[in-house]
């Protein structure tokens, strides 16, 4: 079975909740649930013992058996309609505008089929790519204006995704004037302050070989922009590696995180993390790379007092902030503490 077919059918079911099996043109399942069936039928089959519904479709010149559950009228109403769905598929993506088709590609919308389309039609170079997602505090139509005068070539592109969130797909290659993805995106961040008065949180992908992958490293930007919100990092500008660690522990079920966090807090622990200006305290030293001066200047709190906090949090938890170790120790525990 096609691989791009898995993923039309895999995405009408997240559309409308409609799960389809598919089968070869002689009856033989490819996917989905269910026994080989009969091809002997014409149109729109239904089963009532079955209670289900058949159909037939091809996609890029193959001839495919498809089932759905149910086997009233309304079903055979889907019936029609995705079989013209499915034909459509393959093709329908190419005639789509340039920025509803690259939006689609990031949010994982278009098959391989498609994107390789979309490469031939403009004009794609084989150069490494990353995307960002940002979400900016004003217009989104504003801040789309200003990011598309910083598309280099006709590759990059900035595009709407939402009602506030936009995307910008970057290509670099090894002469570019941006050290890295997070250079650029900081770049943006701050030509939207200074031109627009607009502040804007940003996500960064990775950086890809394959223009492909370009969902992926969306996907990974997103999830960025979601967790920095999630978790009060500082700053506007956040990369997905930063989370690596916290996008680990949420895969891990919630009673195991609760263990965990069970054996790393002990005593009055649990109440200094209820403590938000220890807590704001403890993550800015962090932040500073442990460093006290720093840390200081920037909270506008006194040497003294800082030494006293770092103290106080070393007598609750036995964790010394000042030591490498105990310092990410500490930081795990406010993650799992966040999670749970």
């Amino acid at each position: 079975m096609d691989s791009d077919l898995k993923k039309v059918v895999h995405m009408i079911g997240e559309n409308t909740g409609i799960r389809l099996s598919v089968y070869g043109e002689d009856g033989r399942p490819l996917y989905g649930e269910g026994r080989a069936v009969s091809p002997d039928f014409k149109g729109i089959a239904q089963d009532d013992a079955a209670d289900t519904t058949r159909f037939r479709a091809r996609y890029r010149d193959v001839q495919y058996i498809f089932s759905l559950a149910g086997a009233g009228p309304v079903q055979k109403n889907y019936a029609f309609l995705l079989a013209d769905m499915i034909e459509n598929s393959a093709s329908r993506a190419v005639n789509l505008p340039k920025g509803e088709f690259i939006r689609r590609i990031l949010l994982g919308e278009c098959a391989a089929g498609d994107i390789q389309k979309y490469r031939l039609k403009y004009s794609v170079p084989e150069l490494p790519c990353f995307a960002l997602a940002l979400a900016p505090e004003g217009k989104i139509s504003d801040a789309l204006s200003l990011l598309s005068q910083y598309a280099d070539n006709g590759a990059d592109c900035a595009v709407s995704i939402s009602g506030k969130l936009c995307a910008f797909v970057k290509f670099m290659g090894e002469d570019s004037e941006y050290q890295s993805s997070v250079d650029f995106a900081t770049f943006l961040c701050r030509s939207l302050y200074e031109e627009l008065g607009v502040r804007a949180h940003i996500g960064v992908g990775g950086s890809f070989r394959r223009f492909d992958d370009v969902s992926i490293s969306y996907q990974q930007a997103s999830a960025a922009l979601r967790m920095s919100s999630v978790f009060g990092s500082k700053g506007f500008v956040h990369s997905y590696r930063e989370f690596v660690l916290i996008k680990m522990l949420e895969d891990i079920p919630e009673t195991k995180l609760s263990e965990y966090l069970s054996i790393l807090l002990e005593g009055d622990a649990k109440e200094l993390l209820k403590d938000e200006d220890m807590v704001n305290t403890a993550e800015e030293f962090l932040e500073r790379s442990l460093n006290v001066s720093e840390t200081s200047r920037t909270l506008y709190m006194h040497r003294n007092t800082l030494m006293y906090r770092l103290d106080k949090i070393e007598r609750v938890t036995g964790l010394n902030l000042r030591k490498f170790s105990d310092a990410v120790t500490f930081r795990l525990i406010t993650i799992l503490n966040k999670l749970v």
